[in-house]
């Protein structure tokens, strides 16, 4: 449970940090971005599955690509639900989904199930080998 719990505030801390980087992004205090990654997390269970099935062709063609889109309309989808959370514009949307993305992303790898942060103990074993 308390993966979850750090992941979710890891999510908020990427909110806003993308407020404080992009204009477009307004976030009304801690709690509504609390609610908001929240809301985002909810939506990218639910809804993310069945976009990314329907955008298939065009995900193919654009090379993946266009998976920053549905990021953004998910973006947008949780900005109009929370008060207190606001995204203007699609471009703002876009880049605030990529702030949020590698920023959660690059946090997230880091921690566990458990929410304990993890790390490989590689051992030199010699002839070039590592365990």
């Amino acid at each position: 449970m308390s993966g979850i719990l750090i992941r979710w505030l890891t999510s908020t801390g990427a909110i806003i940090l993308a407020s404080y980087l992009l204009n477009g992004i307004h976030v009304e205090g801690f709690l509504a971005a609390f609610l908001a990654a929240a809301m985002l997390g909810i939506l990218n269970a639910l809804f993310r599955p069945i976009a990314l099935l329907i955008t298939l062709p065009i995900n193919i063609l654009t090379l993946g690509f266009f998976t920053f889109v549905i990021n953004a309309a998910m973006l947008k989808m949780a900005s109009a639900l929370i008060s207190g959370f606001d995204v203007h514009g699609f471009w703002t949307a876009v880049f605030g989904s990529l702030i949020i993305s590698v920023v959660s992303f690059g946090i997230n790898v880091l921690i566990s199930e458990k929410g304990q942060v993890d790390y490989i103990e590689l051992r030199h074993r010699g002839d070039n080998r590592w365990e």
